[in-house]
């Protein structure tokens, strides 16, 4: 799958260092591929979720940065009400979705361009178009 951009979705909330460390494992292995990341943790909020104004803050920018990919990598292996609006968010730009689960969720399902067990083979599945 062609792509030059892209954000780097899933679990934030409640995460310990997992929601941080896939991404940057991610983002290094894409770079090499040529392919550039955008990461929700590159402003890390955790903790102060709680508060109005950074809510604002968490949302508008992650919506900024989907809207500025063209593809959205979801690693959807636990439920997270912010993965999901992420996806439908998304989808109704007409990203390109690549998801990563093994649970089978319709409403992921039917959203994602394409689905993948592993991490791995989802980003192997991303090339830059040449």
């Amino acid at each position: 799958m062609k792509t030059r951009l892209v954000y780097l979705a899933g679990p934030i909330y409640d995460c310990d260092d997992t929601c941080v460390e896939w991404r940057k494992t991610a983002a290094r292995i894409l770079r090499s591929k040529k392919i550039m990341t955008l990461s929700p943790m590159n402003r890390d909020y955790r903790g102060r979720e709680h508060v109005p104004l950074i809510q604002k803050l968490i949302v508008e920018k992650d919506k900024k940065d989907i809207m500025m990919s063209d593809t959205l990598l979801a690693l959807c292996e636990q439920p997270s009400f912010g993965t999901a609006m992420e996806i439908l968010f998304a989808w109704s730009l007409q990203k390109q979705i690549v998801v990563v689960s093994s649970y089978g969720s319709p409403w992921i399902k039917y959203h994602a361009s394409v689905m993948f067990k592993t991490l791995d083979e989802a980003i192997a599945s991303l090339s830059f178009p040449e």
